[in-house]
């Protein structure tokens, strides 16, 4: 019997490929989705997506959503708190590993490795690399029809003009120096609503852009949905 494995999801490219490489394995069984929502806004925390898009997003995949409520403001001390009850409950019922899908920031990993310190579960990082395989793991998301939308733009690092674009081709050739094509550092980060993770595409449509707290963010609508836009709160998970 394979490890059962939880995979930690914040809805964009980068948990939806490590999603995609997990299944291509034969030593783990993913067995859900992990996000956590703000749960004044109904979004995800740093990301901005609508609860609605991710659990979409979890019915494509064929896995179901593990949802972690946090409250705004939210200091880490309860982000932590609520990540102890997740386990907590994953560990009861046989899950072993917590997977995460980052890509080379070692505070980041460490971070993680600490939380899962003690608990049972053990960290597994399957698109962990360098800085240097960025360029060819973007454009090999790319290549797989793994379609994403950017959803949050740090003004300080990319132009506010790059919210809301898609994560293609395209842009790739027109991020600025410096600027890592998987917005590993902050620079962006996405909704991914088709690709080979999914059973089905998402059906989503573009809002309003807005700028709160030093971020730009787009917001996504469900395709059958209301068009009843909700401020987007700034970032509360660390």
């Amino acid at each position: 019997m394979k490890p059962r494995a939880l995979l930690s999801w914040s809805s964009g490219k980068d948990s939806a490929w490590a999603l995609h490489v997990l299944r291509q394995r034969q030593d783990v069984e993913v067995v859900g989705l992990v996000t956590t929502f703000n749960e004044a806004f109904g979004r995800v925390a740093m990301h901005g997506v609508r609860r609605e898009l991710v659990q979409a997003q979890a019915e494509a995949a064929g896995l179901p959503l593990w949802p972690v409520p946090l409250p705004w403001p939210c200091s880490n001390e309860e982000y932590e708190a609520g990540m102890r009850l997740l386990l907590g409950r994953a560990k009861s019922v046989g899950v072993t590993t917590m997977a995460f899908g980052d890509l080379y920031l070692e505070e980041i990993r460490a971070y993680r490795e600490r939380q899962l310190c003690g608990t049972g579960i053990v960290p597994l990082f399957p698109v962990w690399g360098t800085p240097a395989d960025t360029p060819a793991m973007a454009r090999a998301m790319i290549a797989s029809g793994l379609r994403a939308t950017l959803t949050c733009v740090d003004p300080r690092r990319l132009p506010a003009s790059f919210a809301g674009r898609d994560f293609d081709a395209e842009l790739l050739a027109e991020l600025p120096p410096g600027i890592d094509p998987c917005g590993e550092n902050g620079e962006f980060h996405t909704f991914c609503y088709a690709g080979p993770m999914f059973h089905r595409p998402v059906a989503v449509r573009k809002g309003d852009v807005v700028e709160r707290d030093g971020f730009v963010f787009a917001d996504l609508l469900p395709e059958q949905g209301r068009d009843d836009y909700r401020t987007v709160p700034a970032p509360c998970e660390p």
